[in-house]
């Protein structure tokens, strides 16, 4: 199940309302060369000048160094020899971990995507994938989560 990792990131940065400095910054946090140039590039449309493709690293790295921005340090050091794949359930569970969102919180979030999960089906999403009860999140499923996060930090147009 392969994932768009610019639109991922894009609607992320749109959802969450970040700033170029902010994204910068979660690279940093994260240990991560990015350029101003190279993200500019990662967040445009596919069919525009100057488009490129978006690592499964960079995206990963990215809400690696979310985690970090929202939270701070983590005081624990992850082993960084460890590749771990990155799944939807994964790009959930980190958004989720970086929000400080609760199990209500989250069941919210879905809510305002016009999706509804019975906790049952919630917790799922968060189990790891040897446990018999775990539910892979699918593309739409992390899309609606995106936008309900939108919908969940929207705080309106500045009045002039």
């Amino acid at each position: 199940m392969s994932v768009n990792t610019n639109d991922i990131l894009y609607r992320i940065k749109k959802a969450l309302n970040l700033s170029m400095d902010e994204m910068l910054k979660a690279y940093t946090l994260a240990n991560y060369p990015m350029t101003q140039e190279h993200l500019d590039a990662l967040l445009k449309r596919k069919y525009d000048k100057g488009f490129e493709t978006c690592t499964y690293e960079e995206l990963g790295v990215f809400l690696d160094g979310l985690i970090a921005l929202k939270r701070g340090p983590s005081p624990k050091k992850a082993n960084e020899n460890d590749a771990v794949m990155l799944t939807n359930n994964l790009i959930l569970k980190k958004l989720r971990v970086a929000l400080e969102l609760k199990e209500p919180e989250t069941e919210l979030v879905f809510n305002l995507a016009d999706v509804m999960l019975s906790k049952q089906e919630l917790k799922s999403l968060f189990r790891k994938e040897e446990h018999k009860n775990f539910k892979p999140c699918s593309n739409a499923l992390l899309m609606a989560f995106i936008e309900g996060l939108e919908e969940f930090y929207y705080v309106g147009e500045e009045e002039i």
